[in-house]
């Protein structure tokens, strides 16, 4: 592939062939125009000044169009006044063709701001919905579902805090129930298993063995079992019900640390708003920017001229972008 070309395609001045035939501008000439200046800067007391400035805002573009006035956003009169001022205070136009550059100059930084606060709402949406979402999570059901889908549904109950803290509550009651009846019962045990939806797993396959090896015992006993015995049972199902409780703490505090650093992954990572919005603010802002840079050279040009100064003519490229 042939290397890229830029070609020029025309170089002209501002004011045309009779600027350059001009003559040049003679000491005497730029003598009596810089005199001319300073006879023609306008109001000279601070109370001409503060009336001028007055002036400038209430016929400038910028009190009329700039600002948003709507029933949901009303921006603020005073602190466009008050960065109007600066500027003014700051370029001190003489002139309407001047006061019209200074108030491009406004306009371009007010519409950034703005634009800036368009990127800032933005964000602030983005984290909010973010963490909505995040206190929402998914309901009753559809933690049950996806506990369910899985071969064993107490391993997928510890992948996540609200799946420990419900089976936590689980063995609590089911601990509750030995320590009043004072053993394992059928009926507890039958309680229990409804809760997993009638699956499988090994807590009911543990709890289950512990109550047959009971029931045989009662059974090869036919006057019955002693205190001993019946207390000897009832501590061993509650030794295996809190080394289950305490293991599902464990796994409710690896899974809340874990599921924290993903807030904070997801919170880092939605400060940035989605490409699309982002493109379209970079590309607004770089367009206001350009207009302002432009105006304040314009700017500059103009009020260098006012005060005598000998300029050349500005020049335009036209450059063509051609393979």
């Amino acid at each position: 592939m042939l290397p890229r070309k830029v070609r020029i395609t025309a170089i002209t001045f501002v004011g045309g062939i009779e600027t350059l035939m001009k003559k040049p501008t003679s000491p005497r000439q730029l003598a009596a125009n810089r005199r001319n200046a300073k006879s023609s800067t306008g109001p000279r007391t601070p109370q001409g000044r503060a009336i001028s400035k007055m002036n400038a805002m209430k016929h400038g573009i910028l009190s009329r169009q700039v600002l948003v006035r709507s029933m949901a956003l009303q921006e603020n009169e005073t602190d466009l006044n008050a960065l109007y001022q600066r500027f003014w205070e700051e370029f001190q136009p003489s002139g309407p063709l001047e006061e019209m550059l200074v108030d491009q100059i406004v306009t371009a930084h007010w519409r950034l701001r703005r634009a800036l606060l368009a990127e800032s709402g933005e964000i602030s949406r983005s984290v909010d919905r973010a963490e909505r979402k995040r206190h929402q999570g998914m309901g009753a059901h559809q933690l049950w579902t996806r506990w369910s889908l899985s071969p064993d549904p107490i391993a997928a109950m510890w992948q996540s805090s609200s799946g420990n803290l419900v089976l936590g509550e689980w063995l609590r009651e089911m601990r509750e129930t030995v320590e009043t009846e004072g053993m394992l019962t059928e009926a507890a045990l039958e309680k229990l298993a409804s809760c997993f939806g009638g699956k499988p797993n090994f807590l009911l396959g543990k709890l289950k063995g512990l109550c047959e090896k009971f029931a045989a015992e009662t059974t090869a006993h036919p006057e019955g079992l002693d205190a001993g015995q019946k207390e000897r049972h009832k501590n061993e199902v509650l030794a295996f019900l809190r080394s289950e409780m305490a293991a599902a703490r464990l796994h409710l505090e690896r899974c809340a640390e874990q599921e924290d650093y993903d807030d904070q992954a997801r919170q880092a990572a939605a400060v940035l708003p989605s490409e699309e919005v982002l493109d379209k603010i970079l590309r607004y802002e770089t367009k206001l920017e350009r207009q302002m840079y432009r105006a304040m050279a314009q700017l500059e040009r103009v009020q260098r001229m006012r005060r005598g100064e000998a300029l050349p003519a500005p020049l335009s490229v036209d450059i063509s972008d051609r393979s």
